[in-house]
């Protein structure tokens, strides 16, 4: 029987919109695409819970799904906006219905403060483009989120807030020099979470065409001198997404297998659908 899985979309309308102006697809759209790469036969559903009134599954229908994927999102969490707390009480359900679950940067976030963490402005800025040196705890060398990932890597990143309190029941499996909590398993209400901080599901063309709409932000906050130095930033991440042989872009960006190889970019989420989803498939008696 196929995976039934549950992608719910961080953004609201008008970002959804932007990003699949800039990209071709939304965030969830190209979520459920790296979802479909690793295993052809799932189903996937998407939600938007920023939307008022849209139609969200039940408790039935969380416990439906074999696995629930949180995307990224422009919002910051700590506005407690209306389409945001709509977020938080959905994480919070599908804690309740024990459906594993799985989610990116905005994915993490909302899972700590849906089991009473917190999220802040990291003061030490911004990380953007390629978060770097993520590392394993201790706990995370021998957690199966992590499995097969080196002593230290990269990955695709684009964030300004962190989990800055954790929630009660949280083991922290990974960190860097910018972020405490890069990666982490959170257990509340019966229910079992793994989220990362950056975004392994992003290819290196969906990464510059988020940031080619964030180019006043890369100068102002001094990542580049120029618009220009932006743009073309943005430029080469494209070309090298395109050519991965291009060693002079690798070299000139410090960008090396762990991200231009597909296979080991999207680990985490590879990793969450062997270990967690069909394994609880059949735990939940529906393999």
């Amino acid at each position: 029987m196929a995976l039934r899985f549950l992608v719910v979309e961080g953004n609201t309308r008008g970002a959804r919109q932007a990003h699949k102006e800039a990209y071709g697809l939304t965030l969830s759209e190209s979520y459920a695409e790296v979802i479909h790469g690793i295993d052809d036969d799932s189903v996937c559903d998407i939600a938007f819970p920023t939307d008022e009134g849209a139609n969200l599954p039940d408790a039935a229908g969380l416990e439906s799904y074999d696995g629930i994927v949180l995307t990224g999102s422009h919002l910051n969490i700590y506005d407690r906006t209306p389409d945001i707390l709509r977020q938080i009480d959905l994480m919070r359900a599908v804690y309740a219905s024990r459906t594993p679950s799985f989610g990116s940067c905005w994915g993490l976030q909302v899972a700590a403060v849906a089991a009473d963490g917190d999220v802040r402005p990291n003061p030490l800025g911004r990380e953007v483009g390629i978060a770097r040196k993520l590392t394993a705890t201790e706990a995370g060398r021998t957690h199966p989120l992590l499995e097969g990932r080196p002593a230290a890597y990269d990955a695709p990143a684009i964030h300004l807030d962190v989990v800055t309190a954790l929630p009660g029941d949280c083991t922290v499996l990974a960190s860097n020099a910018i972020s405490p909590v890069q990666a982490a398993e959170i257990r509340q209400n019966g229910g079992v979470f793994w989220g990362v901080q950056y975004h392994p599901e992003f290819s290196l063309s969906e990464l510059a065409a988020i940031l080619s709409r964030r180019t006043d932000i890369l100068v102002r906050e001094g990542f580049c001198r120029t618009a220009e130095e932006a743009v073309a930033y943005t430029q080469d991440l494209s070309a090298l997404d395109k050519d991965p042989s291009r060693f002079d872009l690798a070299w000139r960006h410090g960008i090396d297998a762990e991200i231009l190889d597909p296979h080991r970019r999207i680990r985490e989420i590879r990793n969450f659908i062997e270990h967690r989803v069909k394994t609880q498939k059949s735990v939940r008696g529906r393999a």
